[in-house]
């Protein structure tokens, strides 16, 4: 049973309760440059921020009461600083899609089978990547970028490392 029905199965309380309870102001969000630390800690051109709606994602955040719990998948803004980029890494259990709300230049990477692609995105853009595809990005323009990430799973597990990535074999 999803936690809506739960709730309401238990009456616990109107739907204004519920509804307020699954809304995500841009006000109460932070900047979180932490979360993906353990990255930039191995090179800085990994540094980037996440801001989480849905869910926490992939990115080993256990917990954080301050988003929209998650029933079917993540949401979070991902904010790009110029030159930054993502690494090779790839999500075994669901589906990962990327569209660009602010920015030009980002370059989509693609592994899949030892075969590679690469996809300039720009602004207002979308990617979805299904799973079992590598995928990395990067952000050639020369302002910063902020790009939506949706994870199609309500508590995705921790994306592998491509073996030829600088982050592969790096722990949290």
């Amino acid at each position: 049973m999803t936690e809506i029905a739960e709730r309401q199965a238990q009456g616990a309380g109107s739907l204004a309760v519920l509804m307020k309870s699954r809304i995500a102001r841009l006000g109460t969000r932070h900047y979180d440059w932490n979360t993906l630390g353990f990255q930039s800690a191995v090179d800085a051109k990994y540094r980037r921020a996440q801001i989480r709606y849905v869910g926490t994602g992939a990115a080993g955040v256990m917990e954080d009461s301050n988003t929209v719990p998650a029933e079917h998948f993540t949401f979070s803004n991902m904010l790009l600083p110029a030159g930054s980029c993502g690494p090779l890494h790839v999500h075994e259990d669901a589906e990962e899609v990327f569209f660009i709300v602010r920015g030009h230049g980002i370059v989509m990477g693609f592994e899949r089978g030892g075969e590679r692609w690469e996809e300039t995105l720009n602004e207002r853009d979308l990617v979805s990547v299904p799973a079992g595809v590598y995928r990395s990005f990067r952000n050639e323009g020369e302002d910063e970028a902020l790009v939506a990430v949706i994870i199609g799973a309500s508590k995705p597990k921790l994306p592998s490392y491509h073996p030829d990535d600088p982050i592969h074999g790096t722990s949290r």
